[in-house]
């Protein structure tokens, strides 16, 4: 019996051995692979953002490189290291949110590099124009002024000719007819409620100035189609802060143009660096609550 005993103690002890034997090689090598595998991630983190940074910028260095490094490094890594690489979006698309998201968060000191970065990508200068001319009935003429001066500096200084081609296609007489048309093939036939629920005295806002203005002179301009106007309207209103019932209508305008939930989504991310974490999570909200199953 204690032969029997002895023998079941060894057995249990040398397999006891084994465990902690196979426990103490495995440990170590699993961690140092997660570290490494870590480590990949940061370089590729880096790697791709030097990469994303000289086809978007070229050579081009802010100032602060010099002074606030760290705050720099951050702000590239974020958007050439990942966000770039992300999503639905193509690069002409996310450089048109950007130039719209900084007029419309009147954050232009980046306006002129951006400018060339469109250019860079393969953006003409009418896409280019007609982008920040679609923010002028949301931003107002004066920002929408502001921006284009600086566009303007950038055109320039790269030897393009000013003007560029008028994208005009309605006359005085057709642009409340053809802007009403535009405003229906993005929001249907909810338009002609909104125009016979319009209060007196308001109807020359809501009725007049919304289809003629907003959709006649604007809309109805060639350079981009109803699409992309659509979803650049989206991020204007979205950088703006504070518009979440228009985010919410432009969220179905984008839907009902074709545009889908990712792609507002990584518009948002595409924003976010230039107009921070509490407008685009607002305008995130607004994407959820109209486009819930897309």
């Amino acid at each position: 019996m204690k032969s029997f005993r002895r023998v079941r103690l060894m057995s249990f002890l040398l397999m006891a051995l084994m465990t902690f034997s196979l426990t103490a090689n495995t440990t170590p090598i699993s961690a140092a692979e997660s570290e490494r595998n870590n480590g990949v991630k940061v370089m590729d983190r880096v790697r791709l953002a030097e990469k994303n940074r000289q086809k978007f910028l070229g050579d081009y260095q802010s100032l602060l490189t010099r002074t606030d490094p760290d705050l720099i490094a951050m702000k590239e890594r974020l958007v050439y290291g990942e966000i770039v690489e992300r999503g639905t979006l193509n690069d002409h698309q996310r450089m048109l949110v950007t130039l719209v998201a900084l007029a419309a968060s009147r954050t232009l000191e980046e306006m002129k590099i951006q400018t060339e970065a469109a250019l860079r990508v393969g953006l003409s200068p009418v896409e280019i124009k007609e982008a920040l001319y679609q923010c002028a009935p949301y931003i107002g003429f004066p920002g929408t002024e502001s921006a284009l001066r600086l566009v303007n500096e950038a055109f320039v200084e790269k030897g393009i000719p000013l003007p560029v081609e008028s994208q005009a296609t309605v006359t005085e007489e057709s642009r409340f007819r053809d802007g009403l048309t535009a405003q229906k093939a993005i929001f249907g036939d909810s338009i002609d409620k909104m125009h016979a629920s319009a209060p007196e005295g308001q109807k020359d806002i809501m009725v007049n100035c919304l289809s003629a203005f907003c959709f006649g002179d604007f809309y109805t301009r060639k350079g981009l189609d109803l699409k992309t106007r659509e979803l650049l309207t989206f991020s204007i209103v979205s950088a703006l802060g504070g518009c979440e019932a228009q985010v919410k209508a432009h969220v179905q305008g984008n839907a009902n143009m074709g545009n889908t939930r990712q792609n507002l989504i990584d518009a948002l991310a595409q924003m976010l660096p230039y107009i921070g974490f509490p407008r685009t999570l607002n305008a995130l909200g607004c994407v959820n609550a109209v486009m819930q199953d897309s």
